[in-house]
Protein backbone atom coordinates (compact mmCIF):
# COMPACT_ATOMS: atom_id res chain seq x y z
CA UNK A 1 0.00 0.00 0.00
CA UNK A 2 1.40 3.37 -0.92
CA UNK A 3 1.89 6.13 1.60
CA UNK A 4 -0.14 8.64 -0.33
CA UNK A 5 -1.67 11.33 1.85
CA UNK A 6 -4.97 10.37 0.25
CA UNK A 7 -4.75 7.08 2.14
CA UNK A 8 -4.02 8.89 5.37
CA UNK A 9 -6.52 11.73 5.79
CA UNK A 10 -4.64 13.02 8.82
CA UNK A 11 -1.62 13.68 6.61
CA UNK A 12 -3.46 16.22 4.51
CA UNK A 13 -2.00 19.66 5.02
CA UNK A 14 1.31 18.23 6.23
CA UNK A 15 4.63 18.09 4.44
CA UNK A 16 5.82 14.54 4.04
CA UNK A 17 8.24 12.30 2.22
CA UNK A 18 9.03 8.58 2.04
CA UNK A 19 12.53 7.21 2.40
CA UNK A 20 13.95 3.76 3.22
CA UNK A 21 10.64 2.32 4.42
CA UNK A 22 10.05 5.26 6.71
CA UNK A 23 7.62 8.09 6.43
CA UNK A 24 8.54 11.43 7.89
CA UNK A 25 5.77 13.87 8.59
CA UNK A 26 6.58 17.52 9.05
CA UNK A 27 3.94 19.75 10.52
CA UNK A 28 3.72 23.17 9.04
CA UNK A 29 4.78 25.30 11.98
CA UNK A 30 5.64 28.93 12.29
CA UNK A 31 9.27 29.86 11.87
CA UNK A 32 11.45 30.09 14.93
CA UNK A 33 11.94 33.77 14.20
CA UNK A 34 8.20 34.47 14.30
CA UNK A 35 7.71 32.42 17.47
CA UNK A 36 10.50 34.36 19.18
CA UNK A 37 9.24 37.79 18.11
CA UNK A 38 5.66 36.93 19.03
CA UNK A 39 6.87 35.99 22.50
CA UNK A 40 8.80 39.27 22.82
CA UNK A 41 5.75 41.27 21.73
CA UNK A 42 3.45 39.47 24.16
CA UNK A 43 5.63 39.79 27.27
CA UNK A 44 5.32 42.76 29.59
CA UNK A 45 6.16 43.69 33.16
CA UNK A 46 3.30 42.05 35.03
CA UNK A 47 2.13 44.25 37.89
CA UNK A 48 -0.64 42.02 39.25
CA UNK A 49 -0.29 38.26 39.55
CA UNK A 50 -2.99 35.65 40.14
CA UNK A 51 -2.03 34.13 43.51
CA UNK A 52 -4.05 30.99 42.77
CA UNK A 53 -2.11 30.04 39.63
CA UNK A 54 1.15 28.23 40.30
CA UNK A 55 4.04 27.18 38.11
CA UNK A 56 4.92 23.50 37.96
CA UNK A 57 8.18 22.20 39.37
CA UNK A 58 9.33 21.48 35.82
CA UNK A 59 8.64 25.04 34.72
CA UNK A 60 10.58 26.47 37.66
CA UNK A 61 13.50 24.12 37.00
CA UNK A 62 13.60 25.29 33.38
CA UNK A 63 13.69 28.94 34.44
CA UNK A 64 16.48 28.20 36.90
CA UNK A 65 18.46 26.49 34.15
CA UNK A 66 17.97 29.48 31.84
CA UNK A 67 19.67 31.62 34.49
CA UNK A 68 22.39 29.09 35.32
CA UNK A 69 23.34 28.72 31.65
CA UNK A 70 23.61 32.46 31.02
CA UNK A 71 26.71 33.99 29.51
CA UNK A 72 29.05 35.78 31.93
CA UNK A 73 32.39 37.52 31.58
CA UNK A 74 35.17 34.91 31.46
CA UNK A 75 32.45 32.38 32.29
CA UNK A 76 33.18 33.06 35.97
CA UNK A 77 29.49 33.14 36.96
CA UNK A 78 30.02 35.30 40.04
CA UNK A 79 26.36 35.22 40.99
CA UNK A 80 23.78 33.06 42.69
CA UNK A 81 20.01 32.73 42.56
CA UNK A 82 17.78 32.69 45.63
CA UNK A 83 14.30 31.15 45.26
CA UNK A 84 12.25 32.51 48.15
CA UNK A 85 9.69 29.88 49.14
CA UNK A 86 8.88 31.03 52.67
CA UNK A 87 5.66 33.06 52.83
CA UNK A 88 6.95 34.79 55.94
CA UNK A 89 10.12 35.92 54.19
CA UNK A 90 8.17 37.05 51.13
CA UNK A 91 5.96 39.19 53.37
CA UNK A 92 9.07 40.80 54.85
CA UNK A 93 10.55 41.32 51.39
CA UNK A 94 7.32 42.97 50.23
CA UNK A 95 7.72 45.55 52.96
CA UNK A 96 11.26 46.17 51.68
CA UNK A 97 9.87 46.51 48.13
CA UNK A 98 7.62 49.51 48.71
CA UNK A 99 4.68 47.15 49.29
CA UNK A 100 4.57 45.87 45.72
CA UNK A 101 2.02 43.04 45.61
CA UNK A 102 3.97 41.02 43.03
CA UNK A 103 6.39 39.93 45.76
CA UNK A 104 3.76 37.90 47.62
CA UNK A 105 1.18 37.20 44.89
CA UNK A 106 3.37 35.67 42.17
CA UNK A 107 3.79 31.91 42.02
CA UNK A 108 7.53 32.16 42.73
CA UNK A 109 9.85 34.94 43.80
CA UNK A 110 13.45 35.04 42.59
CA UNK A 111 16.31 37.19 43.88
CA UNK A 112 19.40 37.46 41.68
CA UNK A 113 22.59 38.12 43.61
CA UNK A 114 26.24 38.87 42.95
CA UNK A 115 29.24 37.81 44.99
CA UNK A 116 30.13 40.42 47.59
CA UNK A 117 33.92 40.11 47.97
CA UNK A 118 36.28 38.46 45.49
CA UNK A 119 39.51 36.64 46.26
CA UNK A 120 41.70 33.94 44.77
CA UNK A 121 39.35 31.16 45.90
CA UNK A 122 36.73 32.18 43.31
CA UNK A 123 39.22 31.83 40.49
CA UNK A 124 40.66 28.60 41.85
CA UNK A 125 37.18 27.05 42.02
CA UNK A 126 36.49 28.14 38.45
CA UNK A 127 39.65 26.68 36.89
CA UNK A 128 39.12 23.47 38.87
CA UNK A 129 35.64 23.28 37.36
CA UNK A 130 37.08 23.81 33.87
CA UNK A 131 39.70 21.15 34.48
CA UNK A 132 37.16 18.58 35.61
CA UNK A 133 34.49 19.40 33.04
CA UNK A 134 36.75 19.60 30.00
CA UNK A 135 39.34 17.09 31.20
CA UNK A 136 42.20 19.57 30.99
CA UNK A 137 45.20 19.06 33.27
CA UNK A 138 44.88 21.56 36.09
CA UNK A 139 48.42 22.93 35.70
CA UNK A 140 47.67 24.03 32.14
CA UNK A 141 45.15 26.52 33.49
CA UNK A 142 47.50 28.39 35.81
CA UNK A 143 48.21 31.17 33.30
CA UNK A 144 44.49 31.66 32.55
CA UNK A 145 43.77 31.91 36.27
CA UNK A 146 46.53 34.45 36.81
CA UNK A 147 45.41 36.56 33.86
CA UNK A 148 41.83 36.68 35.17
CA UNK A 149 43.00 37.62 38.64
CA UNK A 150 45.29 40.35 37.31
CA UNK A 151 42.46 41.81 35.24
CA UNK A 152 39.74 41.74 37.89
CA UNK A 153 41.38 41.97 41.31
CA UNK A 154 43.38 45.00 40.18
CA UNK A 155 40.13 46.97 39.95
CA UNK A 156 38.74 48.94 42.86
CA UNK A 157 36.09 47.28 45.04
CA UNK A 158 33.46 49.62 43.60
CA UNK A 159 34.41 48.77 40.02
CA UNK A 160 34.29 45.06 40.86
CA UNK A 161 30.77 45.47 42.26
CA UNK A 162 29.60 47.30 39.13
CA UNK A 163 31.18 44.69 36.87
CA UNK A 164 29.58 41.78 38.76
CA UNK A 165 26.19 43.50 38.80
CA UNK A 166 26.32 43.83 35.02
CA UNK A 167 26.62 40.05 34.78
CA UNK A 168 23.43 39.68 36.81
CA UNK A 169 21.57 41.89 34.34
CA UNK A 170 22.63 39.55 31.53
CA UNK A 171 21.12 36.68 33.52
CA UNK A 172 17.91 38.65 33.96
CA UNK A 173 17.66 39.03 30.19
CA UNK A 174 17.91 35.26 29.81
CA UNK A 175 15.22 34.77 32.43
CA UNK A 176 12.80 37.23 30.80
CA UNK A 177 13.31 35.64 27.38
CA UNK A 178 12.72 32.16 28.82
CA UNK A 179 9.54 33.36 30.53
CA UNK A 180 8.28 34.93 27.32
CA UNK A 181 8.86 31.79 25.26
CA UNK A 182 7.23 29.61 27.94
CA UNK A 183 4.28 32.03 28.24
CA UNK A 184 5.07 32.74 31.88
CA UNK A 185 4.61 36.25 33.22
CA UNK A 186 7.40 38.09 35.00
CA UNK A 187 8.21 41.48 36.47
CA UNK A 188 11.87 42.53 36.68
CA UNK A 189 12.37 44.61 39.81
CA UNK A 190 14.96 47.12 40.91
CA UNK A 191 12.44 48.81 43.19
CA UNK A 192 13.50 47.44 46.55
CA UNK A 193 15.95 48.25 49.32
CA UNK A 194 18.99 46.01 48.75
CA UNK A 195 20.31 46.41 52.28
CA UNK A 196 16.98 45.18 53.67
CA UNK A 197 16.88 42.23 51.26
CA UNK A 198 20.42 41.29 52.26
CA UNK A 199 19.46 41.40 55.93
CA UNK A 200 16.19 39.46 55.55
CA UNK A 201 17.77 36.74 53.43
CA UNK A 202 21.04 36.75 55.41
CA UNK A 203 22.95 37.18 52.18
CA UNK A 204 26.02 38.77 53.71
CA UNK A 205 26.66 35.54 55.61
CA UNK A 206 26.92 33.83 52.22
CA UNK A 207 29.15 36.54 50.70
CA UNK A 208 26.25 37.69 48.49
CA UNK A 209 24.55 40.99 47.71
CA UNK A 210 21.11 41.34 46.12
CA UNK A 211 20.99 43.05 42.72
CA UNK A 212 17.62 42.28 41.13
CA UNK A 213 14.35 40.55 41.96
CA UNK A 214 11.87 38.91 39.65
CA UNK A 215 8.47 37.49 40.56
CA UNK A 216 7.22 34.90 38.05
CA UNK A 217 3.82 33.30 37.56
CA UNK A 218 0.60 34.16 35.76
CA UNK A 219 -1.09 37.52 35.33
CA UNK A 220 -4.30 38.44 37.07
CA UNK A 221 -7.31 39.25 34.90
CA UNK A 222 -7.33 42.54 36.80
CA UNK A 223 -3.89 43.56 35.56
CA UNK A 224 -4.75 46.45 33.25
CA UNK A 225 -1.17 46.66 31.97
CA UNK A 226 -1.68 43.43 30.03
CA UNK A 227 -3.89 45.18 27.48
CA UNK A 228 -1.63 48.19 26.94
CA UNK A 229 0.20 48.55 23.65
CA UNK A 230 3.96 48.14 23.86
CA UNK A 231 5.78 51.46 23.59
CA UNK A 232 9.21 51.26 22.00
CA UNK A 233 11.34 53.43 19.75
CA UNK A 234 10.76 52.82 16.07
CA UNK A 235 13.39 50.77 14.28
CA UNK A 236 14.43 53.90 12.37
CA UNK A 237 14.99 55.73 15.65
CA UNK A 238 16.72 52.77 17.27
CA UNK A 239 19.06 51.22 14.71
CA UNK A 240 22.31 52.81 13.54
CA UNK A 241 24.05 51.09 10.65
CA UNK A 242 27.68 52.06 10.00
Amino acid sequence: MSYSPLNRPWLLGLGWFFSESRIFVFMEIESREKLLLDAMHNRYACKRFDPDKKLSEEQVDTLIESIRLTATSYGLQLMKLVVVESEELRTQLRAASYNQSQVTDASHFLVLCRERDLDESHFEAYVNNISGTREIPREKLDLAKQNMMNSILSQSANDQEIWMSKQVYIALGNLLSACAIMEIDACPMEGFVPEEYDKILKLKDQNLASVLACPVGYRSVEDRNAALKKVRRSKENFLISV
